[in-house]
Formats: structure tokens, C-alpha cells, sequence
């Protein structure tokens, strides 16, 4: 059943004040026939004006009036045969926790099948093993009464709302099986062993349940995801009241309010620096690997990690206006979208259950009329039933889905909506515009280059103003000065130059390192190295540059590093046509 046409975020966008979304958690559904049945019960609700119902993620999205009241949204659910309770954002939303683990059901169904299926595996050797019908009866009945009872406990939910799902025909087709077994193990007690049908009714809800548990657990890997997103967000924000500085719950930061941020904390909210330089990683949003200088008038990102100074941000986007609240929002409004094909498969999922019982009914009546063998015909039907359960056609979809966009959310690929990963088996072209998605995020030094000193002299003096830095350019620096086990004193008077480089004095000199503004800035002349700076460049080198600044004599260029990032070991090389990639030659 199609009710609505979902985009990115789920529906489109409502005139303000006419609409709102609610999203709406359900227990209970199996199969594609419950999500019809969910959608059809939401569908009479006055006011409703679409809805959206995912049977992988187990959620409802619903658009209706702005009076309609969430208590009828949940009893229209409830009348539909399911438990339903709204999903508030912000608040995470534990499922009971049952005493078993997730695997428990399937594990022991498992067990007490193993013995009925056992004697099968000897049976084209001529060996029988079959065990005696009494023993098999008490395998296989807590099997299909007790670990099988939430096939029983849906299907009479479905049977009550007017439709079929899978469990009913779980139900049905394994009871058909036991109970034929129960009566052929009465009626031939006096004649000797027959054939009992127990281990294909066991067998049967054991791979459902077993089915029940891989869903389940894909289902809490893509939610991992989810929260590992969530996670990247600080539980507490530091506020700037007047002279006072108090620590407050990130809910509990309004638009306008002040956070200090010191370095190496989480930057808590999205907002404009007031105060403060530093450099800012910001690779979980742009992937950039190497972190961005910010100062006062920059934005930052929440989640963002502040690196070597303290920043005074203003909040500007907080809680679900923050960019990474609507990255999880995208990511989640993907998984709860249909993509068209799913649009397919509920149509047909709506009428399958039906028709597999009609058609097992026919298969009965037509084996046993023809030939009088109702035994075997009650066999025939039992298979029909079985084969039938439409679980991959109504699960294949939508966990599919759910799976592939909560993998990439977590990979750092965020996928628009359901239609776009539909359609990604036609891609056969991606471009980067950033390095940083395919290199490993550790510059290393690459070259050295002296035009007042050699070489080694130009390293030592760089690394002697890094080694109090955690700058991954200075951690380079001063992994090829100990590479080349090159003594250095530490410089003394080390300043940050937010967005430019370093100064500091070291061995009675005055030094600066950093970017080609920086040496514009501070009149040095770099013509001696830019032939070399620009073969570098071509090659795709981050730059840094030394200088000497001397008293009455000006500022003199020393020599000039550059760096270089490795491809990912999963990054294939260029394809043929390429120059070559924007970080290596």
C-alpha cells in the first residue's frame, strides 16, 4: 500500500503552522503485510494527512493537522493490533530489555531440533536413527508452543484486524505439521513406527526465529551508527554568564548564549567565535584532515574538536537546528523512507497472505479428492503454507535499506534518502573535492628545501619551534628532525599565528614558520625557492616556510619544508586519463 511519496526528510515540506510530523515507534510488526495494515489504521484517523510506516526500523512517520492529538496516532496503531508509543527527539528510546539474549530463542529451538533432524542426515545411507515418537513429540513441543508463541500471539493479532501476515502462516503451516504428527503417532501406536512430521514444524520456526535474530541484529549495528553520530556531540556546553562561567546540559543551551571552549574540548554548539584564535578539527563534518585556523567572526561546527586556544563561541543553531543533529536526521530519515521498489513490494505484500491461503486450501482439496490421500494432502497444503512466508520479500527492502545508509552514516558517507541509494548501483564516476576523504589525515615531510642554510640547519631550527606543538605538520617536522637524528633546543617565547604559522626564538634567533601570507606579512622575500615551491605545489605539497627576522636588517627567508599525505590503502590509484591525485604525485 502507497500512501505517501517520500523525499530526504521524510515528506515534503508543510506550509509552517498547517502540519506537523510525528514519529511513532511500533512493536510487533513481521512482515510487509503489518506495515499495510499499520498504514491503512493511521490512514482513517481524521486529520492524517500522510503516512509512512518501515517495517526495518520498526517507526511510523506521520503528517497530519496541527490539532490532530498523538493519542489518537497511537490508538489507531493499537487498534491495528501492535504497541505504539511516540519518539521524542532527543530522547533515546530503550526497547524492554528481556531476560534472554538476543540469540537465546533461536539457540535453544536450535538444540531441541538438533535430535528430530539428526537421524534425516542417515537416512540415504540406509542407517535409521529415528527416535521414538514419544521423545519426538516432547522435543518438538516447547518448540512450537513456547518458543514459537509469538508467531501464534501476531498471527491472532492479524486474524483480529481482518488480514494475514507471515506468522499467521508460520502458525498455521507448523501447526498443520505437529498436529499431524500428533494424530499419526495415536492412530499407528499399535502398528509399529511411522513417519512423524515433528522436525519439519521444529526446523521451521527455528530458521524464522533464527531469520528474527539476524534482522534483529543488523537492526542494532545501523543503530549503533546512529548513536556513534549522536555520541560526537558534548553532553555539556561551558556558559559564559556575566563574570561567571557554569557548566550547563547541552538542552539547556539557548540561541545567544556564550560558550567558552577550551583546547581540546568538543566545540558544543554551531556559532560564531567572539574571542579566541585556534585551530579547529573539523574532519567528522568536512573531512578534511588537517585542522582549520578559526578566529574572531569564523564559524564553527558542534562536534568540532578545539585545538591549542580558548574560543568564546556564540550560539547560533542548537539542538535540532545544529548541523549534526540534522546529519542524524537525514541519516535517519533515510533509513525510514521507501525506496519506489519497496512501493512494489508492499503492493503485492498487501495480497500475498491471502492468496498463499487460498492457495493452500486448493492444494488440499485437490490432492485429497483426487486420490482419496488426505494424509498426504494435508502434507501438500502444510508445504505451500511454509514455502510461502513472504519474510524476504517484505524484509529484503527495507533492512536493506536501513543497513546500507547506517554502514555509510558511519563511514563518514551520509546517503540523502532512499531513492539516492537505489539508484547508486548506476554511479560509474565519483569526485573529490577534498584530499582528506581519501588520505590517511598523518602528513609526513617530503621535501626540504635551504636558501640560507643547508639543509639539515633549516630542519633543526623548524622542529625546535614545533616540539611543543600537537599540530600534525609539527609532528611531522619532528619525526624527520628524529629520522635524522638531529639535536635541537627547544624555542623559547613560542606564539600561535592563528591561520598563519609560529614565532619563537631559538639559539639567540628570531624565527618564523609558516604560510606564504605569513612571510608576505612579515616582508620576506621568497623569490630564491619559488620555482621549487611551485614544482612543489604542482604536486599537491602543503607548504611551510622559515624565516629569520634581524634586527635592523629585516626578516631573510632560511629554507622551506613541504608535506605530503599517503593515499588510504583502500583508495585505488588514478584510472587512466588522471593527472594525478591532488595530495601525491
Amino acid at each position: 500500500m502507497d500512501t505517501v511519496t517520500p523525499i530526504a526528510a521524510g515528506f515534503q515540506k508543510a506550509a509552517p503552522g498547517t502540519l506537523q510530523l510525528h514519529d511513532i515507534a511500533i512493536e510487533g510488526m513481521t512482515c510487509a503485510s503489518c506495515v499495510a495494515r499499520v498504514e491503512r489504521s493511521l490512514a482513517k484517523v481524521a486529520g492524517v494527512d500522510a503516512s509512512s510506516v518501515n517495517l526495518a526500523t520498526e517507526r511510523a512517520r506521520v503528517r497530519v493537522a496541527a490539532e490532530v492529538p498523538v493519542a489518537a496516532l497511537l490508538d489507531a496503531v493499537r487498534n491495528a493490533g501492535y504497541e505504539a508509543h511516540e519518539v521524542v527527539e532527543g530522547v533515546e528510546d530503550h526497547a524492554p530489555q528481556s531476560r534472554w539474549p538476543a540469540w537465546g530463542p533461536a539457540a535453544l529451538a536450535a538444540v531441541l531440533s538438533l535430535p528430530l533432524v539428526v537421524p534425516m542426515l542417515f537416512m540415504p545411507f540406509g542407517v535409521h536413527l529415528a527416535a521414538p515418537g514419544w521423545l519426538q513429540w516432547l522435543l518438538a513441543t516447547p518448540v512450537q508452543f513456547w518458543l514459537g508463541a509469538r508467531f501464534y500471539r501476531a498471527g491472532w493479532h492479524a486474524l483480529r484486524a481482518g488480514s494475514g501476515n507471515m506468522d499467521l502462516l508460520v502458525a498455521l503451516g507448523t501447526s498443520a505439521g505437529y498436529g499431524l504428527s500428533v494424530y499419526l503417532m495415536y492412530a499407528h501406536a499399535g502398528h509399529g513406527e511411522t513417519h512423524l512430521y515433528f522436525e519439519a514444524s521444529a526446523v521451521v520456526i527455528t530458521l524464522v526465529l533464527l531469520g528474527k535474530w539476524l534482522e534483529a541484529r543488523a537492526k542494532r549495528q545501523t543503530a549503533d551508527a546512529i548513536r556513534a553520530l549522536n555520541a560526537l556531540r558534548p553532553e555539556t556546553a561551558r556558559l559564559r554568564r556575566g563574570t561567571q562561567e557554569i557548566e550547563v546540559k547541552i538542552g539547556e543551551v539557548l540561541p545567544g548564549d556564550e560558550a567558552v571552549v577550551r583546547p581540546g574540548e568538543r566545540i558544543p554548539v554551531d556559532g560564531v567565535v567572539l574571542e579566541g584564535e585556534s585551530e579547529v578539527d573539523e574532519s567528522l563534518i568536512t573531512g578534511e584532515s588537517l585542522p582549520v585556523a578559526k578566529a574572531v567572526g569564523g564559524r564553527v561546527t558542534g562536534g568540532a574538536v578545539n585545538g591549542v586556544g580558548l574560543l568564546v563561541v556564540r550560539a547560533d543553531a542548537v539542538g535540532a537546528e545544529s548541523t549534526l543533529a540534522r546529519i542524524v536526521r537525514m541519516v535517519e530519515s533515510a533509513q525510514a523512507a521507501k525506496a519506489p521498489i519497496q512501493r512494489l513490494v508492499d503492493r503485492v505484500s498487501a495480497v500475498f497472505v491471502p492468496v498463499v491461503l487460498v492457495l493452500a486450501i486448493i492444494t488440499l482439496l485437490a490432492w485429497g479428492l483426487s486420490n482419496g490421500d488426505w494424509e498426504h494432502a494435508l502434507l501438500n497444503a502444510v508445504a505451500v503454507l511454509v514455502i510461502a512466508c513472504p519474510c524476504a520479500l517484505g524484509l529484503a527492502t527495507p533492512a536493506a535499506i536501513m543497513t546500507g545508509t547506517g554502514v555509510a552514516a558511519s563511514h563518514g558517507i551520509l546517503i540523502r534518502d532512499a531513492e539516492a541509494l537505489e539508484r547508486a548501483h548506476a554511479i560509474d564516476t565519483v569526485a573529490f573535492d577534498k584530499t582528506g576523504t581519501l588520505t590517511e589525515g598523518r602528513p609526513a615531510m617530503v621535501a626540504v628545501e635551504a636558501a640560507a642554510e643547508d639543509v639539515e640547519q633549516v630542519l633543526a631550527l623548524a622542529a625546535a619551534l614545533q616540539s611543543g606543538s600537537e599540530h600534525p605538520l609539527a609532528r611531522a617536522v619532528l619525526e624527520a628532525a628524529a629520522a635524522r637524528n638531529l639535536a635541537f633546543t627547544p624555542a623559547r617565547a613560542v606564539r600561535a599565528i592563528a591561520g598563519r604559522g609560529v614565532a619563537g626564538e631559538s639559539a639567540g634567533r628570531s624565527l618564523l614558520l609558516g604560510s606564504e601570507r605569513l612571510m608576505r606579512e612579515s616582508g620576506v622575500d621568497t623569490e630564491a625557492l619559488a620555482a621549487a615551491a611551485g614544482a612543489l605545489q604542482a604536486e599537491g605539497r602543503t607548504l611551510a616556510w622559515l624565516a629569520e627576522l634581524v634586527p635592523d636588517a629585516g626578516a631573510r627567508l632560511l629554507g622551506l619544508l613541504a608535506f605530503g599525505d599517503a593515499v588510504k590503502a583502500g583508495a585505488p590509484g588514478p584510472s587512466p586519463g588522471c593527472v594525478r591525485w591532488a595530495c601525491v604525485p
